[in-house]
């Protein structure tokens, strides 16, 4: 839970789902209060949060004043659901950039600090000379880059057929 809040809101967030975590439920401004978060920074990453289903209010309103009093949980079960969904888009990113690396013919500057690497229609575009640096280019072989991108599609691919 705390990679994933960490990656929504950084450390802020860590601090905000630890508490939570420890309380069960908690107002903004015990929130505020026990993680030392200024309240307008802590909203927006309850915000944030919520976004992801991983916190939901609980909202009450007050006998006295007529105000409504926001009570924040977790929804520690929505944590599984997220994990999976985002395992989802970075398969499909993986497997668009091994197409494309499949697909294409590579080109690299041979000056080693420069490094930059063309497909082949932009280094004929360049009459194979880099851009930057006016070395010439030479084919790049990218044979190492497919295979490592079908190992982690295949890794990925097994991770989500177990859950």
């Amino acid at each position: 839970m705390k990679l994933v809040a960490s990656k929504i809101g950084g450390d802020t967030a860590v601090k905000l789902i630890s508490e939570l975590k420890k309380r069960k439920k908690a107002t903004e401004d015990e929130l505020a209060k026990n993680t030392k978060i200024r309240l307008n920074e802590l909203r927006k990453i309850l915000f944030k949060l919520q976004k992801f289903s991983i916190i939901t209010p609980e909202v009450v309103q007050d006998k006295h004043s007529g105000w409504m009093i926001f009570y924040w949980r977790l929804r520690e079960d929505q944590l599984e659901s997220i994990i999976r969904s985002q395992k989802r888009r970075v398969l499909e990113k993986l497997k668009e950039r091994l197409e494309y690396e499949r697909t294409h013919d590579f080109y690299i500057c041979t000056d080693r600090k420069c490094g930059e690497r063309f497909t082949f229609e932009e280094a004929m575009e360049h009459f194979f000379k880099c851009p930057k640096c006016g070395s010439p280019m030479e084919h790049f072989d990218n044979s190492q880059i497919i295979h490592v991108l079908e190992e982690k599609i295949a890794q990925l691919e097994k991770e989500i057929e177990r859950e």
